[in-house]
C-alpha cells in the first residue's frame, strides 16, 4: 500500500471536493470507484454532474455491493472511493454481513499498491434515529467509519469545507 486517505464529514461539507482535489495531486492514472445507485431522476442528475466534475481523464468504476474487488482490479493505480456510507447502505438493504464486508474492505485497502482515498459520511452526530433499521444504518456506519480509519495512515475531518486532520 502506498498511501490512504479516509475523508470524513457531515452532508455538503466538502468532503468529496476535498478528497477529488487530494487524488487529483497525485500522478498516474485515476479510477473513481462509485457506490451510488441511481433511483431516481435527481439522483441520476447528481451522479451526472459528479462525473462531468472530473473529467474524462478519470475511469468510474461502479461498485455498490463489491467494492473490495473493485479495489483490488484498479491495480496500482490512485483509487478514489466515493463513498463508504453509501455503500454501508447497499450492504445493509441486501441484507450482508456487515463485519465480514468491513474485514474484506480493509484487507482490500491495505493490499491496494497504489493510493486509495475514500469518502464517508460522519453520521453520528445528530438525534438518534426512531426506527430500528434506522439505528441499524447508524451503527453500521459509525462502525465502518472506526475500521476504515484505524487502517488508513491518514484520516480528515471535513467541516463547511475545512480540513482537520485527525490521523496521519
Amino acid at each position: 500500500m502506498t498511501s490512504s486517505l479516509l475523508v470524513l464529514g457531515g452532508a455538503r461539507s466538502g468532503k468529496s471536493r476535498h478528497a477529488q482535489a487530494a487524488a487529483e495531486a497525485l500522478p498516474g492514472a485515476h479510477v473513481f470507484i462509485a457506490t451510488a445507485e441511481i433511483w431516481d431522476a435527481e439522483m441520476a442528475d447528481r451522479i451526472a454532474r459528479h462525473r462531468a466534475d472530473r473529467g474524462p481523464e478519470w475511469e468510474t468504476v461502479e461498485a455498490p455491493i463489491e467494492l473490495p474487488g473493485a479495489i483490488a482490479a484498479a491495480r496500482g493505480k490512485t483509487v478514489l472511493v466515493d463513498c463508504l456510507t453509501l455503500w454501508a447502505s447497499n450492504m445493509l438493504l441486501a441484507d450482508r454481513d456487515g463485519e465480514a464486508a468491513a474485514d474484506a474492505l480493509c484487507a482490500a485497502i491495505l493490499a491496494h499498491d497504489g493510493a486509495i482515498i475514500l469518502v464517508a459520511n460522519e453520521v453520528g452526530l445528530g438525534i438518534v434515529p426512531d426506527n430500528a433499521l434506522a439505528r441499524r444504518f447508524r451503527d453500521l456506519a459509525g462502525t465502518l467509519n472506526q475500521r476504515v480509519a484505524a487502517v488508513a495512515g491518514r484520516v480528515v475531518f471535513v467541516a463547511a469545507g475545512l480540513p482537520l486532520a485527525l490521523k496521519g
